[in-house]
């Protein structure tokens, strides 16, 4: 009797996990700066990025000015302490004095220009005005030469280039384009996203008070925290709400927020469940390409256009949509608005805390500085624990394979440096 031959078992070989940084280059080359800048008011360019550089046409201080209340000397005058000199003028800031007379001193008042011939100004503290003597002062510190005095430029220097194209604005560098008399600033025009929220278990708060929530059903968190850090890095948020989990609405979101935006943002749906319609929808009227990339929390991510525009999507779990926010999409909105400096700088830490299950994959962990000078971690590491990231005011970006011992030098990265 012929036996048949055995069949082979098959599998099919799961690609292998793409790095963040491989991750980080292939999403970043998709970004191309966006097209077009407008002009705002100086008072308005916080958080924006500079589309031409700032040149300035004056020098700061524009004179050397005293930076200190007191009085304007010649030092060759007071070449010892208890000098007792004439006050021959007064020069307030906003005021021109006149040139020292030798043997003489200038009240002066801080930001006042020095006259000429002063080559030093002693603080008030050091002087005394004398009762005795009606319109003399007593000065009871040798002055060194050139003290208290700002230099004319010593801040900028006219032509100087003092702020760069790329940059994105501070409230210093708002500032500083100000003292050089910038009034208005040329930025990249605002990234406008497309934010969905997908899934019908999905509740908005105040709509069912929680006694009152159906099983299986959550509140819709994510939609909150990926808003406000949108609105925080300037872009133009058009929230489309929860979208239901049916093929003909998905495809009617994705169809109004393309023409209307430069990247769609959503946070799950994107696997493959029978109600998952995000992925198959995107794929109908674009492209996608799903990565799994090798970081914890945060694996599976989306990136794809939309006829024009980019569409990313988000794991579902808060903590790893809130983290891969951070990693991939910050840098990539930055990328859009023309950013030179588009990663954050991570700030070397002693970890305060043992975490020995190295992971395979690279890991971002929930921190908190303490008033020791080191770094608290967060108890429970889970990626549905959203109270890490409150709890905490950075994370740990640690490498694959490294487990971590109290007193070990790590890479930590504010939130402040990234929201």
């Amino acid at each position: 009797m012929n036996t048949p031959p055995a069949i082979a078992a098959t599998s099919v070989a799961r690609p292998p996990l793409k790095s963040l940084d491989d991750a980080l280059a292939q999403l970043l080359a998709h970004a191309a700066p966006l097209a077009g800048a407008q002009t705002v008011s100086t008072f308005d360019a916080d958080g924006r990025v500079l589309a031409e550089s700032v040149v300035s046409a004056l020098q700061v201080p524009p004179e050397d000015n005293s930076s200190m209340d007191g009085y304007a000397v010649r030092s060759a005058d007071v070449m010892q302490a208890c000098a007792e000199l004439r006050v021959s003028q007064r020069i307030a800031a906003g005021a021109a004095g006149v040139a020292l007379e030798p043997g003489t001193v200038a009240r002066i008042f801080t930001g006042a220009p020095i006259p000429a011939h002063a080559d030093a100004v002693v603080m008030q503290e050091d002087c005394e005005i004398l009762e005795n003597k009606p319109g003399f002062v007593h000065i009871a510190a040798q002055p060194r030469l050139g003290q208290w005095i700002r230099r004319a430029g010593e801040d900028v220097m006219r032509g100087s280039m003092v702020l760069s194209k790329g940059e994105r604005l501070t409230p210093a560098a708002i500032g500083l384009a100000a003292s050089i008399g910038m009034n208005q600033l040329l930025v990249a025009r605002k990234p406008r996203v497309a934010l969905f929220s997908t899934g019908d278990e999905l509740v908005m708060p105040g709509d069912v008070p929680p006694a009152e929530m159906r099983p299986g059903a959550i509140y819709n968190s994510n939609r909150f925290f990926l808003r406000a850090i949108l609105l925080r890095m300037g872009c133009e948020v058009n929230d489309f709400g929860i979208v239901p989990d049916q093929r003909e609405a998905t495809l009617e979101a994705l169809r109004s927020a393309s023409a209307s935006s430069d990247l769609i943002l959503t946070s799950g749906g994107v696997s493959v469940g029978e109600e998952d319609h995000i992925k198959p929808a995107v794929q109908q009227l674009g492209s996608l390409d799903l990565w799994q990339i090798a970081i914890k929390p945060g694996k599976p991510f989306a990136y794809g256009k939309v006829g024009q525009a980019h569409f990313i999507g988000l794991p579902g779990n808060p903590v790893s949509s809130f983290v891969t926010f951070l990693v991939l999409v910050r840098p990539f909105l930055l990328k859009l608005q023309g950013a030179t400096d588009v990663t954050p700088r991570p700030v070397a830490m002693t970890a305060h805390f043992d975490w020995p299950r190295a992971d395979k994959r690279r890991e971002f962990l929930r921190v908190r500085r303490n008033g020791s000078g080191g770094l608290d971690l967060f108890a429970n590491q889970s990626s549905g624990v959203l109270t890490s990231a409150v709890w905490g005011d950075g994370i740990v970006d640690n490498p694959a394979g490294k487990s971590i011992q109290r007193g070990d030098v790590v890479q930590f990265i504010p939130f402040s440096e990234v929201i």
